[in-house]
């Protein structure tokens, strides 16, 4: 999901701190620290952090550095892994019947929440062990001239996750600029009054 495909959706957002001027000549070594970092070979669900623009596998910038004239780019990559609901319904029933079959042997029937929460987080953490990671990228552009950064995504979850790496990286809280927050931005405090009383046009007559 990237600036480079023939089509792609982004979402639009403003910076509303000042940039320090101190900032600029740390942004590499701000995305090195935050950078993505594999969990292929551990049982984590989910890692999230930031890659280079041209190759998402490079999170050391070797290939391109961040930097492009007036603009910053870079990715933000996000590994899932997805462990279907059947597969981990499928092995609580066995771990859960072998449970019961050990019980048995000592003369004992009941199995406790405690020990039913524990089963289920051996098989998760056998299961996670098992699953690889599914690898997304959304590719950012900061547009440090505009005060602007684009976002590949227009996923809600996703944007809040991009803001909150953002904010943690750069310490620089982004405002998503939709229709509304544009026009508030180019009105006066009249026009802007008369605009929060408009009310949605109705096209088609409630169901």
């Amino acid at each position: 999901m990237g600036f480079a495909n023939s089509t792609c959706s982004f979402t639009r957002f403003r910076i509303l701190d000042p940039v320090p001027d101190a900032l600029w000549p740390q942004i590499p070594d701000k995305l090195k620290q935050f950078a993505f970092r594999d969990i292929d070979d551990i049982p984590e669900m989910q890692a999230q952090g930031w890659v280079c623009f041209e190759d998402m596998l490079d999170s050391e910038w070797a290939v391109a550095p961040p930097q492009k004239g007036a603009y910053i780019v870079f990715s933000l990559r996000l590994d899932m892994r997805r462990i279907p609901a059947g597969v981990v319904k499928k092995h609580l029933a066995l771990a859960l019947r072998q449970e019961k079959e050990r019980m048995r042997e000592q003369n004992k029937t009941f199995i406790s929440r405690e020990r039913k929460k524990e089963l289920k987080e051996q098989v998760m953490l056998r299961l996670r062990q098992r699953f690889l990671p599914v690898p997304g990228e959304f590719n950012v552009l900061w547009a440090t001239d505009k005060n602007e950064v684009w976002f590949a995504s227009t996923q809600n979850k996703m944007i809040d996750l991009f803001m909150e790496e953002f904010l943690k990286t750069f310490e620089l809280h982004l405002e998503q600029l939709t229709p509304y927050t544009l026009a508030a931005s180019m009105l006066d405090e009249e026009s802007l009054i008369r605009l929060d009383q408009l009310e949605a046009t109705q096209f088609a007559p409630l169901a």
